[in-house]
């Protein structure tokens, strides 16, 4: 068989395209491409970032010694504002468009966003906007100054006059309006590009993330981009929506603080899912509760909506415990979060690279910001609140039925001992089922025969219970004793204990009993008699 040689195949050169200066700039600008608006997005972002760190450095000079040094008190507040704002307006939070421009389309298998020309508009939006609050400090009065929260009357024309005010309120308008428009893209590309297979609950744990989130920003960024319009009016127009005798003051830190508080978690939520998919790989272990961290993620979205007025305690005005308890509610799904990182690495094969380093000192930064949030949310017990008596209330409630947690497995255990070593069937089965549930029942109504002293509580419904406990109680007794009565009983360890336990148990049942009545209670509150009682029971 004869060999053919192969042929070359003849191709027709391509024309070689000449480089025209300024081209790379101009596809920059008309580029609709998801990854390099990615890259658009992290380079833009990571530039207002060193110029929002440089201010930073100056405040931080400038607070080196006591007294004023190279700022004035207007620069210092300017540098204040400015510096607030880029962190967390045009920083923080463009940066997660970066990421998911970047990873989002690529993980759930989409060829680019939905729409691409709006993704575009929405990174211009971003930049020009960021640029028009920046360049307030070209202004005769400089930038604004009243703080990055922009609370009202200070914000106002009469107390901040000046364009820098004004190009700050439209600059961060134009830049929210671009973060929106971002938002609507994301969940759109999740919702409607996932390839096929690609079910809800097979999408990584940062899709799921960057769809809440975008959620999130649809929730909340309306609310600051038309409070931000209202006090534009209020400057120029004199519509008074914000005046202080309006209670506009108040209303304004309603609408900012129920954009702020989700703000922060549109911060955080991307990078927990940016920590929840390096954590399995460098530990080598599949996640560890995925289905727990989806719900986790949707729960801190609803409750990051509903706690906004921690951040107004201090002016009198808002439900302390209500958003207080919402407050440290919110710490449950991020427990979860937690539990499910460390659930992932346990055991795990884990690996220090580049990346898992990082996600350590996030790991470790927001559990401390969560415990520091927890203290922020602590005004439920003061003084003025009648935090003292609920403290009392909550700690007893637990603790009275603590005694039993504590107690029932060992009767238990004496239930099981006391018939073998009396050699005979347990006296009274269904009765010490019965006695069970009854201590069980009245443990959780008899909390406050520990409040005797403080006089608030209602003294013979409460004594009356505590006395009643006694009786499933000594029913239990009365079983035990009918148990080892005429049987063939040996002393060994376990009955020997056992004996030991009826003893002590009965005197601080004994003791217990003097304890509930209201009279004995005031002379013997805070005294050794309460002690004794505490460990005889324990």
């Amino acid at each position: 068989m004869t060999a053919v040689a192969p042929q070359p195949i003849v191709t027709r050169p391509r024309p070689v395209r000449p480089v025209v200066k300024g081209s790379a700039l101009l596809n920059l600008l008309q580029t609709t491409d998801h990854k390099v608006i990615g890259m658009l997005y992290l380079v833009t972002s990571m530039a207002f970032f060193f110029v929002g760190g440089s201010m930073a450095m100056l405040m931080r000079a400038e607070l080196a010694r006591p007294g004023m040094q190279f700022l004035s008190n207007e620069q210092y507040n300017q540098l204040f504002t400015m510096h607030g704002t880029i962190m967390l307006l045009l920083y923080a939070t463009p940066i997660l468009f970066a990421f998911a421009n970047l990873i989002m389309p690529l993980q759930i298998g989409a060829p680019d966003v939905a729409f691409p020309r709006l993704n575009a508009f929405s990174f211009w939006a971003f930049a020009f906007g960021g640029v028009i609050v920046l360049s307030g400090f070209l202004t005769p009065g400089g930038a604004a100054d009243f703080g990055w929260f922009a609370y009202t009357p200070l914000s106002d024309a009469v107390h901040s006059p000046g364009s820098g005010g004004d190009l700050w309120i439209m600059g961060l308008v134009l830049a929210g309006l671009g973060t929106i428009l971002g938002a609507v893209n994301m969940i759109t590309t999740v919702v409607c590009l996932r390839a096929p297979g690609m079910t809800m609950f097979r999408m990584p744990i940062f899709t799921w993330n960057i769809l809440v989130t975008s959620l999130l920003v649809l929730l909340a960024f309306p609310i600051l981009t038309a409070a931000l319009l209202v006090l534009y009016l209020d400057r120029h127009l004199h519509s008074q929506v914000f005046e202080a005798q309006n209670g506009g003051a108040i209303l304004w830190q309603h609408l900012f603080w129920f954009f702020g508080h989700p703000e922060v978690y549109i911060l955080a939520l991307p990078f927990f899912g940016i920590v929840t998919e390096i954590i399995p790989v460098f530990s080598r272990k599949p996640l560890f509760g995925y289905k727990g961290m989806v719900l986790a993620t949707f729960s801190i979205t609803g409750l990051s909506l509903t706690v906004w007025a921690h951040h107004m305690f201090v002016t009198g005005v808002v439900l302390l415990p209500f958003f207080s308890i919402l407050t440290y509610l919110i710490a449950v799904p991020t427990g979860v979060k937690f539990f499910n990182w460390i659930g992932t690495m346990w055991r795990g094969a884990i690996t220090y690279d580049t990346s898992m380093l990082f996600a350590f000192p996030i790991f470790t930064a927001a559990l401390l910001a969560l415990l520091a949030d927890r203290q922020l949310g602590a005004l439920v017990y003061t003084r003025q609140n009648g935090g003292p008596m609920l403290w009392q209330h909550l700690f007893w409630y637990f603790g009275h039925p603590e005694v039993y947690i504590i107690a029932l497995p060992f009767f238990g255990i004496i239930t099981e001992i006391i018939p073998v070593f009396s050699r005979k069937p347990l006296f009274g089965y269904k009765g010490m089922i019965a006695a069970t549930l009854g201590i069980g029942f009245l443990s959780v109504a008899v909390w406050a025969h520990h409040m005797f002293a403080t006089g608030a509580v209602l003294l013979p419904f409460f004594s009356f219970l505590s006395y009643l406990i006694a009786v499933p109680t000594g029913i239990k007794f009365f079983n035990w004793i009918g148990t080892m009565w005429k049987g063939s009983i040996s002393f060994e360890s376990p009955m020997l204990f056992s004996i030991g336990f009826l003893v002590t148990f009965l005197f601080g049942g004994l003791s217990g009993v003097l304890l509930a009545s209201p009279p004995i209670d005031w002379h013997v509150t805070d005294t050794y008699f309460v002690v004794a009682h505490f460990h005889y029971v324990l």
